[in-house]
C-alpha cells in the first residue's frame, strides 16, 4: 500500500498540462449550441407547430400527439446533425444522481433512422432496481418516464437527452423532478393570487434558483490510492496537516494551473449545454473551489446542476483529476455546500424579493418577504429534514457551514424595518398612494440590493434580493430542498391571501388589510429570526427556549416529513401523496444506512488490513532498535515509550473494529428501517467512527512516513 502511495506521488510530478482553447472568444457564439431550445425549435419546426409547443410550455399544457411527432422528427434530425446516434430519457431517480437508458435512432428492420412522438413523450425503463420505498416490489418491474417539455433537450456526447419525470406503473412518482414540478406549480398559483392584490396584470410567478456549487479537486492517482475516497467519497482517516486553511491564503487566490485548465474546459462544455456558469474561484479550504451559474427557473436550474456535476466529473478525468462533491471529504476543513439562492419573479419581470422606490411595490415586497419568514418559522423542522443526508451530518455546524438549527438572517436594516412595522400597529394610517410610507418606515425605498451583511452561520439568509438556503449539501439534488421550500411558501401565501380576503370582507381597505396581517406574521415568526453566531452555545440554549428544532442527525431529522402537519401540507398542494411521502422517507433512511455501512466497512478494511499491519511492522523495527540500544547500554526509554504508545493504539483499533463489526450484524437484524437507521447512527457511527479514527490518525504521526500506507492530507490537498 505504501508503494502505491509513492507511485501515485511520482505520477503527480510527471503530469503534463492539458492545453485548452476557447472555440471562440465570444462565448455567445457557441453558448447553447448543443441544446434543442427555443431558438433551435423555431429554426426546425413549422411556425404553427412551434407556436403550439411554445404556448404549451408557457402555460404548462400537454402537447398533442401530432405536435409531439413533429417535435420528435425535427429533434432527431437536429441531433443527428450534431453527431448523435441514440436518444435517452434522462431522469432523476431517488438515488441522488441521474439515470439514462440509450436507444438507437436506427431501426434495423426498417433500415432507417426514426424517432416517433410516442418515443419522445414516454418510455419504459425497468423500475425494479431503483429505490421505491416499498411502492414497488422487485418483481414488479414496470415504470414510465414522461417528457418534461419545460426543460430543453440536449445532445451530450453522442446522445439526445430528453429530461423526464419517472413514475411507477401504479402512478406514484419515483423521482425528484415530479414533486418539484408540482411544488413549483403550487407556488405559482399561490404567489400569483397574492400578487393580484397589488397588480392585476401579473398572471404567473416563476421561482428562480442560482446554486453555488462548491467542490474539491484532487489528483486522480492520489484519489485511487485512497480506498476511502473511492468507496465512500470522503477520507475516513487522515491527520490534519501542519498547514490547512488557517492562513486563509487559498480563498480567492490564484487558481492552480491544472485546476485552471480543468475549469476552462469544463466551462466550455457547460456553455455548449446552455448551463450559464459565470463565476469561478478558490474557496476557503486548500484544493476547494466554487462555480456559480446565473439564475434560472428552478426546474431548469436543477437539471443544469445535475448535468453540470456530471460534466465536471468527465472533464476532470481528462485532466487526471477527480472532483469530490461529498459534504465533508476532509475532517477539520470547510465542507462542501450547494448554496441555493432562491427568489420569485413575476411574468412582468418583477423580483418579488427586491425592494424598489415604489410604495406599492415595497408593500408587495414586504408581503413576500414576511410571508416567507413565516413559512420557515412554521415548517423549520421540515426544511431541516429536506437537507438531511449522511454526508451533510458531518458538515453542518462547523467550518463556515450553518448549524442544524434552522433560522433566518435578514440583517440589521431589514430587522429595523420589521420592528418599525410591528411597533406602528396603533398608528392611524392615511390612505392614498403613499399610505405605506406614512407608517414611518422612510428607509424602505432606499434599500439597495446589498443592504444586508452576510452571515455564513445562517442556514437561510436574506441577501438583498433573494434568500440563500445555505444548508443544502454539496452532493445533494437541489430538487429535494426546493420542493420543500416552494411548498411551504405556497402554503403560507394561500393562508395570507385568505386572511387578507377575510379582513376585506369585514370592510377593511385592501392595503390596510395587508399591513394588518403582516404585523401579525412579524410577531408570530420572530423566534425564527437570528442575527448572531450560529455556532455559539448561547444560540443552542436560546433556540431551545424558542422551541426551534435542533436535530443533528438524518434518521431523526427525517421524522419531520412523517408528521401529520407535513403529510397534509404536501397532499393539500398536490405535491406528494401520503404514500409517496412515506416512500421517500423510507428511501432516504435506507440510503443513510447503506452509506454508514459502507463507511464502517471501509474503516474496518483500512484499519485491519493496512493500518494495523503497518503499525505492527514499524513496531517490530522499534523493538529491534530498543533491544540494540539496550545491548549497547544506551537508554532506550523513549523508544520503549513509543512502542507502548503504538501498541495502545493498535489495541484500541482492533477492539473497536471487532466490536463495530458485531454491532453491525446486530443492527442488520432490525427489520424496521427507521429503528435500523437510528441504530446505525447511534451504535455504529457515533460510537465507533471517531474512536477508531483518533487512534489511526495518531499512528500516522508515530509511524515512519516511508511506511505509512495512505496518501496524507498534505499530499492530497496542495495540488498545483
Amino acid at each position: 500500500m505504501a508503494q502505491l502511495r509513492f507511485e501515485a506521488l511520482k505520477k503527480l510530478s510527471e503530469r503534463p498540462r492539458v492545453h485548452v482553447e476557447l472555440p471562440n472568444p465570444n462565448v455567445s457564439k457557441f453558448f447553447g449550441e448543443n441544446v434543442y431550445g427555443a431558438e433551435q425549435m423555431r429554426a426546425t419546426l413549422a411556425p404553427a407547430v412551434y407556436k403550439k409547443v411554445s404556448q404549451a410550455i408557457k402555460n404548462h399544457e400537454k402537447i398533442d400527439e401530432v405536435t409531439a411527432d413533429a417535435v420528435a422528427s425535427a429533434a432527431k434530425s437536429w441531433a443527428i446533425a450534431k453527431g448523435a446516434s441514440h436518444f435517452t430519457h434522462w431522469f432523476q431517480p431517488m438515488t441522488g444522481g441521474t439515470a439514462e437508458k440509450h436507444d438507437s435512432f436506427f431501426d434495423a428492420l426498417a433500415g432507417i433512422e426514426r424517432f416517433k412522438g410516442s418515443e419522445l413523450v414516454q418510455q419504459e425503463p425497468d423500475a425494479s432496481s431503483f429505490p421505491s420505498g416499498g411502492i414497488r416490489s422487485t418483481f414488479e418491474a414496470r415504470g414510465y418516464t414522461a417528457w418534461d417539455p419545460t426543460s430543453p433537450m440536449f445532445v451530450y456526447g453522442r446522445t439526445l437527452c430528453i429530461p423526464t419525470v419517472f413514475v411507477s406503473y401504479t402512478g406514484e412518482t419515483l423521482d425528484t423532478k415530479a414533486p418539484l414540478l408540482k411544488a413549483l406549480k403550487a407556488v405559482d398559483l399561490a404567489a400569483t393570487k397574492v400578487c393580484q392584490i397589488f397588480d392585476k396584470d401579473i398572471q404567473h410567478v416563476v421561482a428562480s434558483l442560482g446554486s453555488e456549487q462548491e467542490y474539491f479537486v484532487v489528483d486522480k492517482a492520489l484519489f485511487q490510492a485512497r480506498p476511502d475516497l473511492v468507496m465512500a467519497g470522503r477520507s475516513v482517516f487522515g491527520h490534519a496537516p501542519a498547514r490547512g486553511q488557517q492562513l486563509e491564503d487559498h480563498y480567492f487566490g490564484s487558481i492552480p494551473s491544472r485546476v485552471y485548465d480543468f475549469m476552462k474546459e469544463f466551462e466550455i462544455e457547460a456553455w455548449k449545454l446552455g448551463i450559464p456558469v459565470r463565476t469561478r474561484h478558490n474557496e476557503v479550504a486548500p484544493s476547494q473551489f466554487e462555480v456559480a451559474p446565473l439564475f434560472e427557473e428552478v426546474n431548469v436550474a436543477n437539471d443544469h446542476n445535475q448535468l453540470m456535476m456530471d460534466v465536471m466529473g468527465r472533464v476532470a478525468d481528462r485532466h487526471n483529476l477527480r472532483v469530490l462533491f461529498h459534504e465533508k471529504p476532509f475532517a477539520g476543513l470547510n465542507g462542501t455546500g450547494k448554496h441555493n439562492n432562491w427568489s420569485l419573479i413575476t411574468d412582468t419581470g418583477v423580483n418579488l424579493f427586491a425592494p424598489t422606490s415604489s410604495a406599492r411595490d415595497n408593500l408587495m415586497f414586504l408581503t413576500f418577504f414576511v410571508t416567507t419568514i413565516k413559512a420557515v418559522h412554521e415548517h423549520n423542522e421540515l426544511l431541516r429534514a429536506s437537507i438531511a443526508t449522511a454526508g451533510n451530518d458531518f458538515r453542518l455546524g462547523a467550518n463556515e457551514a450553518p448549524p442544524a438549527i434552522m433560522s433566518v438572517f435578514i440583517g440589521s436594516q431589514m430587522t429595523a424595518v420589521l420592528d418599525e412595522l410591528e411597533k406602528k400597529g396603533n398608528v392611524k394610517i392615511e390612505k392614498g398612494d403613499n399610505m405605506y410610507m406614512k407608517l414611518g418606515i422612510d428607509q424602505i425605498p432606499e434599500i439597495i440590493l446589498d443592504a444586508t451583511d452576510r452571515n455564513r452561520t445562517s442556514p437561510f439568509a436574506f441577501t438583498g434580493n433573494k434568500f440563500e438556503f445555505r444548508a443544502v449539501g454539496g452532493s445533494d439534488n437541489c430538487a429535494v430542498a426546493m420542493t420543500a421550500l416552494n411548498t411551504i411558501v405556497a402554503d403560507q401565501l394561500e393562508k395570507f391571501h385568505a386572511l387578507v380576503e377575510k379582513e376585506i370582507e369585514k370592510g377593511e381597505e385592501k392595503r390596510l388589510a395587508v399591513v394588518k396581517v403582516l404585523r401579525e406574521y412579524i410577531k408570530e415568526s420572530k423566534d425564527i429570526r437570528f442575527e448572531g453566531d450560529g455556532y455559539s452555545d448561547e444560540w443552542v440554549t436560546e433556540a431551545e427556549k424558542r422551541k426551534l428544532g435542533h436535530v443533528k442527525n438524518t434518521p431523526r431529522a427525517l421524522d419531520a416529513y412523517l408528521t401529520k402537519k407535513s403529510a397534509e401540507l404536501f397532499e393539500r398542494h398536490g405535491v406528494m401523496s401520503h404514500k409517496e411521502n412515506e416512500a421517500r422517507v423510507e428511501i432516504r433512511q435506507e440510503s443513510y444506512i447503506k452509506r454508514v455501512q459502507i463507511e464502517a466497512r471501509v474503516m474496518g478494511d483500512l484499519a485491519m488490513n493496512h493500518i494495523v499491519p503497518t503499525a505492527i511492522a514499524y513496531q517490530t523495527k522499534l523493538i529491534a532498535n530498543a533491544n540494540g540500544l539496550k545491548g549497547l547500554g544506551v537508554d532506550n526509554t523513549t523508544v520503549v515509550q513509543t512502542i507502548k504508545e503504538i501498541s495502545g493504539h493498535i489495541d484500541i483499533i482492533k477492539t473497536n473494529v471487532r466490536a463495530m463489526v458485531e454491532e453491525r450484524k446486530r443492527c442488520n437484524k432490525i427489520t424496521d428501517t427507521h429503528k435500523r437507521a437510528i441504530a446505525y447512527c447511534d451504535d455504529i457511527k457515533e460510537k465507533y467512527f471517531e474512536v477508531i479514527r483518533d487512534s489511526v490518525d495518531k499512528l500516522e504521526l508515530l509511524v515512519d512516513n516511508e511506511d505509512w500506507p495512505l496518501v496524507k492530507y498534505r499530499e492530497l490537498l496542495f495540488l498545483r
